[in-house]
């Protein structure tokens, strides 16, 4: 899947076969029950009213409901073509800096409310809900905040206050999780329900860090405001790196973000970051990953958010 030619991004039917394959690699499970098994419910010669492509029956006598590789995902009851799907989630998992709702609405050739939708419930696949804890063993976890939004206009003062805070931790060699926070206390608990007290932390010179640092195995920070940036292992550079490619994308390729929608932008860019080439992931896998966390995450035009 190294470009949109692939019949998956054309067809509905192959993309539902190539769907399946990869939500359910050992047969159909059922969305209701969860139930493995089920038969493929197919129209009969003659009838006037065809069955929906792709619909199963469950094997589970307590159920016997209907389903589809679609019901209780992202995709469910969706108007959009399934093909139309795949390449949208291709098109966001190769770019290592986003595509704009504008430009997948120029690509797919649907309208730009569509494409903005689809991104949106794809990114909403792509939010991590699982893994343990950072650092556990006594690894090297990164933290660090930093602010997006608009720069000062003529009726606007400079600083942090119009921006957004987001704040990340990233396990060197492993993943990064990012949160947009308000305040301390957020940090704090972010801090607590993700890094591992074996861990060792390496933070700036904020003052915040002298308390936090006490609840892990170790702490060290540099000083960057008297150009200190790497003393040994202790450096943010790695938490650093990621902001860059966060902002040049958010800038240079969103422009525009809503508060209520930082999460999901948060996600987009984690999301690629955990499943990049230098942990020998490419395209392919990165977007099966993608798909196969679109279960149990719909969502609908009233509930955007």
């Amino acid at each position: 899947m190294n470009s949109l030619t692939a019949p998956y991004f054309h067809d509905d039917e192959a993309a539902r076969t190539y769907l399946e394959g990869v939500r359910w690699p050992n047969g159909p499970i059922c969305p209701h029950c969860k139930a493995e098994g089920g038969w493929k419910i197919e129209s009969k010669e003659g009838t006037k009213n065809k069955v929906r492509p792709g619909l199963y029956k469950c094997a589970s006598n307590e159920c016997r409901k209907p389903f589809s590789v679609t019901v209780g995902t992202v995709f469910e009851r969706s108007k959009i073509p399934l093909s139309k799907w795949l390449a949208a989630a291709f098109l966001l998992c190769s770019s290592k800096k986003g595509i704009s709702a504008h430009q997948l609405h120029r690509t797919l050739g649907v309208t730009y409310k569509t494409a903005w939708f689809l991104a949106h419930r794809i990114r909403f696949a792509m939010t991590d809900t699982g893994g343990g804890l950072m650092g556990s063993g006594g690894g090297a976890v990164e933290a660090d905040e930093t602010y997006i939004g608009r720069k000062p206009g003529r009726n606007m003062r400079a600083g942090a206050g119009h921006k957004h805070q987001v704040f990340a931790l990233v396990e060197r060699g492993g993943k990064v999780k990012s949160r947009h926070v308000t305040n301390f206390t957020q940090i704090k608990e972010t801090l607590a329900s993700t890094v591992s007290p074996e861990a060792t932390l390496y933070t700036d010179q904020a003052k915040m860090y002298r308390k936090l640092g006490k609840d892990f195995a170790k702490h060290e920070s540099v000083n960057h405001s008297i150009k200190e940036y790497a003393r040994g292992e202790a450096h943010t550079n790695t938490i650093e790196g990621v902001f860059s490619v966060f902002k040049r994308g958010m800038i240079g390729t969103y422009q525009h973000c809503g508060e209520q929608h930082l999460k999901r932008y948060l996600a987009e860019f984690d999301f690629r970051y955990n499943h990049r080439a230098a942990l020998e992931i490419n395209d392919k896998a990165r977007v099966d990953h993608c798909l196969e966390g679109i279960g149990g995450k719909r969502l609908t035009y009233r509930t955007p958010n």
